[in-house]
């Protein structure tokens, strides 16, 4: 990772994702711990874009998915009692949604941050679908 990606990833991890982690939260209803592997998200060449890509590819999908499962007080309470932590990375293995797993009450959400970008809601659907089947 070479400066200019260092710089971005502080910026976002100092400035949006405060925004984010409490977005997160407010979805699921508890304090969700999570771990994000931020080294493994900065791409080469997209430094400039990270504060697009990382919402799009990671955060809005996660909310949304958190949300819809934490619609009612079931949903909520599963939530707390099953997710013991989010880990957010990109082993560079994943462009689609088949990175994502929930095991052991670990979801892990592992996609290559600048890749399908646009495809948000196939990933809220299959973080919504690993949860619910899992919790």
């Amino acid at each position: 990772m070479g400066l200019a990606e260092r710089r971005s990833v502080e910026r976002f991890k100092s400035e949006d994702y405060p925004a984010w982690k409490s977005r997160i939260d407010a979805a699921a209803g508890f304090e969700v711990p999570i771990e994000v592997a931020w080294e493994e998200l900065a791409v080469a060449d997209y430094a400039d874009r990270y504060a697009d890509y990382f919402p799009q590819v990671f955060f809005q999908p996660l909310v949304d998915a958190l949300s819809a499962v934490a619609v009612d007080d079931m949903g909520k309470e599963a939530l707390r009692e099953g997710i013991s932590k989010v880990l957010i990375r990109n082993t560079g293995k994943f462009i689609s949604s088949a990175g994502i797993s929930f095991i052991d009450g670990v979801l892990t959400f592992d996609h290559m941050s600048d890749t399908n970008t646009h495809h948000g809601e196939e990933r809220t659907k299959k973080l919504q679908d690993v949860l619910e089947s899992s919790l």
